[in-house]
């Protein structure tokens, strides 16, 4: 990783900052609802396994995986709290999953058949969280047969009904008409269930980043934050995170073009006029996308550098203010703060025309992450 480090491109991940947003949460929610840090993807690129430790470090009693691998490497980091798969799983990640005392989301009879071999052959009562399609139309059974088909496998006694829960498809959005429905056939399954007098699993959970800083009523006792643990907005006016990552890079050549020059495969970009150009140690294989090319900023000394001509797989270009001197080795920031000035994640994904999501997480294994 140090050496690695010595190219200039790094994302520096801090975990205060982490610490921050789950204290947010657990003010916002309350003492009766618990937290659980979501670091799929390792950590939405953050790192899972520094994140989880430093989110559990400051409150958050759950983690959340979207396969039984991810939950392993956090077991083997020595991480004793529960940690929910919530992702579809295959025969062998049931296996997994229960070697590892992951929870498991169950939504479909291959996984329920599978739960039930593995759980007879390790000796182990597995703990299932059965998931409700009340309108994401992706993973889920589907309402009506909840009490018909699924509740009596969940009493079998070999099992753990640990959870009741589903997914919003719209929380971020303007209107809350399709929340408030998905919320309420969701509360319908609670009262039917309740209606036949059979007890409901100890963790009721909707709420994703959004919900959770949104509708109050989607709360029940566990909410699943996402994006707004690193510190990215789930929706444009949520109150202010506090960002994890900077993303930050440096300066390998300066020189000064002609008016008329072109810089860049397929020369997009052409000097209007006298120009100084700096090249900066980080393209697309870095996980920085060729469509942020002549659409995006940087800040060198806390100035803002419009990226110029086609981002190459290994480096960039950018147009440097005439008043501004930039030297060779200077700190390029791609995303965070400098000197009063900064990139937002969620201005990277507008230039992008895609959501800070795949930002964070498409920032390759190329780049070191630094924890602070």
């Amino acid at each position: 990783m140090a050496t690695a480090y010595l190219r200039g491109t790094a994302a520096h991940i801090d975990l205060d900052a982490v610490g921050e947003n789950i204290r947010l949460f657990r003010r916002m929610c309350g003492p009766d609802v618990a937290v659980m840090a979501v670091v799929k993807a390792d950590g939405y690129g953050h790192g899972a396994v520094r994140v989880a430790k430093s989110a559990v470090a400051h409150g958050a009693g759950w983690l959340g995986v979207a396969t039984a691998e991810e939950g392993m490497e956090l077991r083997e980091a020595g991480l004793s709290v529960p940690i929910l798969v919530l992702g579809a799983s295959s025969p062998g990640q049931v296996r997994l999953a229960l070697a590892a005392r992951l929870d498991l989301t169950i939504f479909e009879d291959g996984a329920w058949n599978a739960v039930r071999w593995w759980a007879d052959r390790l000796g182990v009562r597995p703990r299932i969280h059965l998931k409700v399609d009340t309108g994401m139309g992706r993973v889920g059974v589907a309402p009506r047969s909840v009490m018909s088909t699924w509740i009596p496998r969940l009493r079998e006694p070999h099992v753990v009904w640990q959870g009741l829960m589903s997914h919003l498809a719209e929380s971020d959005a303007d209107s809350d008409m399709f929340t408030r429905r998905q919320l309420a056939v969701f509360l319908d399954v609670i009262e039917s269930i309740r209606s036949r007098g059979v007890d409901l699993p100890p963790t009721i959970h909707l709420a994703n980043s959004a919900a959770a800083l949104r509708y109050p009523g989607t709360h029940f006792n566990l909410v699943r934050v996402g994006i707004a643990l690193y510190g990215a907005k789930p929706y444009p006016s949520a109150p202010a995170l506090t960002p994890v990552m900077r993303l930050q890079s440096r300066v390998t050549l300066v020189k000064r073009v002609d008016a008329g020059s072109t810089v860049g495969y397929g020369r997009t970009y052409v000097a209007d006029k006298e120009t100084t150009i700096a090249t900066v140690a980080l393209g697309y294989a870095d996980g920085y996308r060729r469509v942020l090319s002549n659409k995006a900023n940087v800040l060198i000394a806390g100035r803002r550098c419009a990226v110029v001509g086609t981002i190459s797989m290994d480096q960039l270009t950018v147009a440097v203010p005439n008043d501004l001197r930039v030297d060779v080795g200077d700190v390029v920031t791609i995303i965070g703060p400098d000197r009063g000035e900064r990139i937002t994640v969620e201005e990277v994904a507008q230039w992008a025309d895609t959501i800070s999501y795949e930002i964070l997480t498409g920032i390759s294994h190329r780049v070191p992450r630094i924890f602070v």
